[in-house]
């Protein structure tokens, strides 16, 4: 069914289909970030991916969307989102941010993770920890009864009390099931008590992506890519988060998102 705003409003079942969804979706993950290393490429990395979602029965749902010709995105250092996978390899010092999603049974699922190749920069250990805060103190203010830019105002909170980092605007999170992307859209900025009521039944992509430097962009002749203005370098952090009754599953979490739900006192219903 759907909501006000054309949001769709799942059932618990429905939620616990795309939790399946998601479990596939964070086995890929944790596959890839134990093959990052120098010297093996963003391809190689995408052909990982894929095989496990296919071999746990599920499709790639990045793969042809719009005309997207890989399973993750794959962005590098200075790439923001929507890197295609090449054969580069990677080098010691780098940073990946790896972005995948999948289809079970007609539900979506979406996460992504960044990770460092090898020993990186001390400014850059940072901000892919800031980042991936920033993403669980968004999480942590998913409420049933409040509004989607609760979410948005506590990324930014935390994120202009840990330094003069860059929140990057023009992509956002947003709603998530019988399609990847759905209303409403999830700004990771703003102001608290504005935007669309949370409810039961809502699932939502929550991903920040913060820069060292300018939030400016652009985006290269393949017509995907997405780089900072300055060169300066990037990460995004990815979860897909049902609304119960009781409190939250984080649907792309191995665990539910049981024990950061926990730290940062918010409802887990994953029991």
């Amino acid at each position: 069914m759907f909501g006000s705003r054309g949001i769709e409003l799942k059932t618990p079942e429905q939620l616990r289909a795309m939790q399946r969804s998601g479990a596939i979706v964070a086995e890929a993950l944790a596959e890839a970030r134990a093959a990052v290393r120098p010297g093996v490429t963003p391809r190689e990395i995408d052909a990982l991916c894929e095989r496990i979602i296919r071999d746990r029965g599920g499709v790639p749902n990045f793969l042809g969307y719009h005309g997207f010709p890989a399973t993750i995105c794959a962005s590098v250092n200075d790439v923001v989102v929507h890197g295609i996978p090449g054969d580069t390899p990677l080098v010691e010092g780098d940073v990946i941010s790896i972005d995948c999603g999948a289809i079970l049974d007609g539900w979506h699922s979406d996460s992504a993770i960044t990770v460092p190749v090898g020993e990186v920069r001390a400014e850059v250990a940072e901000l892919l920890r800031v980042t991936e805060e920033s993403m669980w103190r968004g999480i942590a203010a998913v409420r049933q009864g409040g509004k989607v830019g609760d979410i948005g105002h506590a990324i930014e909170t935390y994120v202009r009390g840990e330094g003069a980092y860059g929140i990057v605007e023009e992509y956002v999170g947003h709603g998530i099931g019988t399609a990847l992307h759905q209303p409403p859209n999830v700004p990771n900025f703003g102001r608290a008590g504005h935007g669309p009521k949370i409810t039961r039944g809502m699932a939502l992509a929550i991903e920040p992506m913060l820069t060292l430097g300018t939030i400016e962009n652009r985006t290269l002749a393949d017509d995907w890519t997405v780089v900072t203005s300055d060169g300066s370098w990037a990460a995004h952090f990815e979860h897909s988060v049902g609304v119960f009754a009781d409190g939250l599953v984080v649907l792309t979490a191995p665990d539910g998102g049981r024990a950061e739900l926990a730290r940062l006192g918010a409802a887990y219903a994953g029991d």
